[in-house]
């Protein structure tokens, strides 16, 4: 079984991190949920989220996807912290998959793992940025070998089923999306 770890940031986009965690879980992938600091994390919106452990009791273990949710200032709170550059670096080095959505992409840039890669973000982000031979696009989800990025929340449900098809086949993407009503 697949197993993923999602970084909780204080100000992380609650509906993201949700989505993302929920939709996972639902496939049967094994979610870890861990906060920068021990405690409740204060979403962007004022949901508060308790993360299964904090990121320092889970910063040696290995895991097959980081998945980081955007919202401001959640993204910077991400970007900010050396243990989520380090972590994101050492998820690469070992070709392990990294993946980030709305704001958060930026700390992937942060990290160096951009470098001609094709990539989203929300608008005013990583369009903004100077990254040796990065290549924006506007898609819902973008996808290049290791690294998967997305808009937003309103993109939210689409980047979680992409993340499922990458960890668990097209098969288990399309039976969590079936059971999702969607159309």
């Amino acid at each position: 079984m697949a197993r993923v770890l999602v970084p909780l940031a204080q100000g992380c986009e609650e509906l993201e991190a949700v989505t993302i965690v929920d939709l996972l879980r639902r496939a049967g992938v094994e979610v870890v949920t861990a906060g920068l600091q021990p405690g409740v994390v204060k979403a962007s919106r004022g949901v508060q989220l308790v993360p299964d452990t904090s990121l320092d009791n889970v910063l040696m273990d290995e895991f097959d996807m980081i998945v980081l949710p955007g919202g401001m200032p959640g993204a910077r709170n991400l970007n900010e912290d050396s243990r989520i550059i380090a972590l994101l670096k050492k998820m690469a080095d070992k070709g392990k998959y990294t993946a980030a959505i709305c704001a958060a992409p930026t700390v992937l840039a942060e990290a160096g793992l951009l470098v001609g890669k094709k990539v989203t973000s929300y608008p005013g982000f990583l369009d903004k940025m100077d990254v040796a031979g990065m290549d924006y696009q506007t898609g819902a989800v973008v996808v290049d070998g290791k690294v998967l990025t997305s808009r937003g929340p309103g993109t939210a449900m689409d980047f979680a089923l992409v993340l499922i098809e990458t960890l668990s086949g097209k098969a288990r993407r399309d039976e969590v999306e079936a059971g999702l009503v969607r159309g």
